[in-house]
């Protein structure tokens, strides 16, 4: 399988980002993720999504570390600082869900509350029904899982149609621009749109070539590429949830066209027992506009504040 390896230069510098790298071996590929805080302590495990990578939660890691959690972060494969697949057909749903297995089972991950938010529900949700005993709270953000009578909105509608054309994408020669789409979607006036790019971008070379997993994520959409998008599995991880037998928090930014407030309402009352709130003018990415306003309410939530 051929890969590329972004350099370690491409991550000097970034702000608010001082952690230090962790890698393991899977599937002949180095993947990173971050390890923050005591070993013997409670995890949080914060996952990502489509077009980004750990960094999207750099605004939740200290206040996680300051309510006495280890915090994990990781890449998956294609994003961030693990290698990257150049075979666009190489990246299907679940293969992340695979490589985010090997990173619970290998550091024996338990006492887990996890966060999911884009492409991290239908990964890291998964891990939260295929492993209950590893998991002791679930928070769920702008995000959803497939299953039959989902109302796909106008807006995945939209995104799925730009990102998989194929006019779009020979025009810019694969060059799938991760960190202007992330700029873009900020709801905040207060957002430094150019250094959000920058941050995005820091993962990718010139070209198309190390781009093929955020490329691919959007194509993978099981309401049009069932197989790929894992429907089956994401359909039987959407009943379970229905019971899940821990606590869950449904945490939405009330801006994001793509997965609504109105659904993220809809979806907790379905959840039993489960909590919602929004975050004003906070979009799809709520973690890179309101990361503390969510670790805020989650702390309220859980009982783990004042």
């Amino acid at each position: 399988m051929d890969f590329v390896r972004t350099p370690d230069s491409h991550f000097e510098n970034l702000p608010d980002w001082p952690y230090a790298p962790h890698y393991l071996e899977w599937e002949g590929l180095r993947v990173h993720h971050i390890d923050e805080g005591p070993k013997d302590a409670p995890v949080a495990l914060l996952t990502h999504g489509e077009p980004t990578w750990a960094y999207l939660s750099r605004k939740m890691i200290q206040p996680l570390l300051d309510l006495g959690f280890r915090v994990i972060a990781p890449d998956l494969a294609g994003f961030g600082r693990s290698d990257k697949p150049v075979d666009d057909a190489w990246y299907v749903t679940e293969r992340h869900c695979e490589r985010l297995r090997h990173l619970i089972e290998t550091l024996d991950l338990t006492d887990i509350t996890v966060f999911v938010q884009d492409w991290g529900g239908p990964t890291g949700l998964r891990q939260a029904v295929d492993m209950p005993e590893r998991f002791a709270r679930i928070v769920i953000m702008n995000t959803w899982l497939h299953h039959e009578g989902y109302e796909y909105s106008p807006g995945i509608t939209f995104w799925r149609d730009t990102a998989c054309n194929p006019l779009w994408l020979r025009a810019l020669d694969g060059f799938f621009p991760a960190g202007a789409i992330v700029a873009l979607s900020a709801q905040r006036p207060d957002a430094d749109f150019d250094a959000i790019k920058s941050a995005y971008e820091a993962p990718y070379m010139e070209g198309g070539e190390s781009r093929a997993g955020v490329r691919r994520f959007p194509w993978c959409i099981p309401n049009w590429e069932y197989e790929a998008g894992n429907g089956k599995d994401q359909e039987r991880c959407f009943e379970a949830l229905k019971t899940p037998g821990k606590p869950v928090h449904v945490i939405f930014g009330d801006s994001d066209g793509v997965f609504t407030a109105e659904w993220g309402k809809q979806w907790a009352s379905m959840i039993e027992g489960a909590t919602f709130d929004t975050i004003p003018k906070a979009g799809h990415f709520v973690q890179e506009e309101a990361g503390d306003e969510v670790i805020e309410i989650f702390a309220r939530r859980a009982g783990l504040s004042g």
